[in-house]
This record gives C-alpha cells, structure tokens and sequence, in this order.
C-alpha cells in the first residue's frame, strides 16, 4: 500500500497537467495514397552510371488533393525502385502549393490493415489459450499502453526527468498489469513487491554505471528528436527510462513464476521447512533465470543487430566496437537488466517464502483457535 500510494503521487505530480507540450517544427503533412501507374524515365542528365526514376502517378486518399492524382518521381537503383503500381503508400507534402507535384514526396508504404490483422490474430491466440486470464491480460497490456501514451511520453516531452518519470510509470503498469492478470492477493502483492525492489535495484545500477561509463545518450535518434522538437532533451536520462521499461516486461515474468513457484511447493507439502521450500524454489528460480537473461541479451542484440552488421564490415576490434556509445548503451542495459533479473530471485522466493509460511502458521492458529 505504501508504494501503491507513492506511485499515485508520483504520476500526480509528474502528470504535465498545464504544460504545453513541445511540438513538432516541421509542417509536412502525411497523405495516404494509391500508385495507379509507373513510366520508366531519364533523370541522370546524360551522365554514365548515374541511377534512373520511375514517375509514378498516385492517386490521394486524403488531403487538399483527395481524389485527384499526381505524377511523381522516384529513384531506381541497381535496377530496383522502393515503390510500384498497386502499392498503398503514404505521401508528404510540404504544406506549400498544393498543385506542385514538387511539393508532395512519397515516403513510406501504409501498414495499418496488416497490422491490424497481426493484432487480431495475437488477440485471437491468446483469449484461445488463456480464455478469461487471456482477457485480463490482454486488458492489461491495454493499460501499459495507456500508461506509456498518456503518462510516460507527454511527461518526458514536458522535460520531467526521464528516470523518475520510467520509475512511476513502470511501477504504475506494474500494480496495474499485475493486479488484473491474477488477481488481488497475497501471491499477487508478494510479486509485486519483489518486482518493486528490483527495479530499484535496476535504476540504482544504471544511474551509477552510465555515469561510469559516460554514456551521454545523445545518438542520432536522440538528436534527431530534438532538432524536431526544438528543445533539448536529457540524453543520459532517456537511456536509463528505456533500461527499466525494457526490463519490467523480463521481471514480471520471472517474479510471477518465482511466486506461484513457492505457493505451489507449499500446497504440495504444508509441513516443509521454510529453509528446505527456499532451497527447492530456488532450484526453479535458477533454471528459469537463465533462459530469462539470454532472452533479454538477444532482444538487446536484436535491437542493435544493423549496428553489429556495420562494425562488422568495417572490420573493427572487439574492444573497440564494445566501446563505441552505440554499443556500450546497448551493453549497459543488458548487463544491468540482467543483474535486475538474478537478484529478483532470490528476492521474490524469500519475500514469498517469509508470506506463505506466516500466513499457514496463522491460519493454523485461527483454526487451533
């Protein structure tokens, strides 16, 4: 209840209740359009070698040209054009003349109807499965998503401290996704306390290695960010709120498992020793946190996989890739959640194990009684 209530008010006085919100410098707008036609054309100016286009004409769902269609040009290299005839795509016009072809610019296909098909098929998988704890937990991931779009994203965007705003916010989808997906009790409450501490652990950890190691935050996604917003933007803090957002979804998992581990053990056997019901929870917790961990390495690795690519064709040392900022955040975040995931075991077993064991002795009391 204490850190119920803490989060509460964090989320209240982090909220940016009056703030304006920085916005976007860029007044392009994005037009939803249909290629109808393609004509191969020369646009090299005569010179050997050079890459030719493709005119294609599109017709706009939407804008100041909706239903209308206009010509323009796109680059073919090595024989290949990024876009063609029957592709749904989406346009950006540069907000001036609307009857300049130059002023509007195709930039990227539409993927809303395949996403949202890929969306329906999880939902579809994981009610089939989990029935009414697959809704609950469908509904949870709908509060994480509230959480991260209407909390975490306008607070950091209104200049709030990127790490106390992904500590509030990761322990608000904590309580939130927990509490719905299994309920309120005590295995429940013990999960989240265990969850709790090692996150703090996390940004505890982060804060001081990031420091260490000068990780300043500031890549090219960062400073692109903030030339569109035109403000400056707490690199450091940015890297610190993706390690625990990135991590809370690895500690759930392992806490969860952890608790219903030494609550089922306890079931089997009411009369085990405290110290022999850690011991066998533990054999559990190691098995599981070693499978969680490589997990979280590769998602990391995943995530950086184009940048392993590049060092690895400019054939640079291990050390020296390692160390590059790039990489080091990447390093840093794996390492430190890492650590977050093995000391959430042995946490979580002995804070379920001192529960379960005082709530059997107490129940064994009311009935003596």
């Amino acid at each position: 209840m204490p850190a119920l209530l803490a989060t509460v008010v964090g989320l209240i006085v982090l909220y940016p209740v009056e703030d304006r919100l920085p916005s976007a410098q860029d007044p392009s707008v994005r037009i939803a359009a249909h290629v109808t036609a393609a004509t191969e054309v020369d646009c090299t100016d005569g010179q050997p070698g050079g890459s030719g286009c493709l005119a294609l004409t599109t017709e706009m769902s939407e804008g100041p040209r909706a239903g209308q269609s206009i010509v323009t040009l796109v680059s073919v290299v090595r024989g290949k054009a990024p876009f063609g005839v029957g592709d749904d795509v989406i346009m950006l016009w540069s907000g001036e003349n609307p009857g300049d072809p130059d002023s509007y610019q195709i930039v990227d296909f539409q993927r809303d109807q395949p996403l949202l098909v890929l969306a329906l098929v999880f939902a579809a998988a994981v009610l089939a499965l989990g029935r009414w704890r697959g809704l609950a937990a469908l509904v949870g991931l709908g509060f994480t998503a509230l959480v991260l779009l209407a909390f975490m994203l306008p607070a950091i965007l209104a200049g709030r401290d990127p790490l106390a705003v992904a500590v509030v916010g990761c322990c608000a989808i904590m309580f939130g996704v927990l509490y719905l997906t299994h309920g309120f009790s005590a295995r429940t409450s013990t999960a989240a306390l265990g969850t709790l501490l090692s996150l703090l652990l996390i940004g505890v950890l982060g804060a001081a290695f990031a420091a260490l190691t000068s990780l300043t935050g500031r890549d090219e996604d960062t400073a692109n960010l903030a030339s569109t917003l035109g403000t400056d933007l707490d690199g450091r803090g940015l890297v610190l709120a993706g390690l625990m957002i990135g991590a809370l979804g690895a500690l759930d998992d392992v806490t969860v498992t952890q608790t219903s581990a030494v609550w089922e053990l306890r079931r089997a056997d009411p009369y085990l020793r405290p110290t022999a019901l850690f011991g066998a929870a533990m054999r559990i917790g190691r098995d599981h946190v070693a499978s969680a961990v490589n997990t979280l390495v590769l998602a990391y690795a995943g995530a950086a996989l184009p940048l392993l690519l590049l060092f690895s064709v400019a054939e640079r040392g291990l050390t020296d890739t390692l160390t590059t900022q790039v990489i080091a955040t990447e390093v840093v975040r794996t390492l430190v959640g890492s650590i977050g995931l093995v000391a959430s075991v042995p946490l979580t077993t002995a804070l379920a194990v001192a529960v379960v064991t005082r709530s059997h002795r107490g129940g064994r009391s009311a009935v003596a009684g």
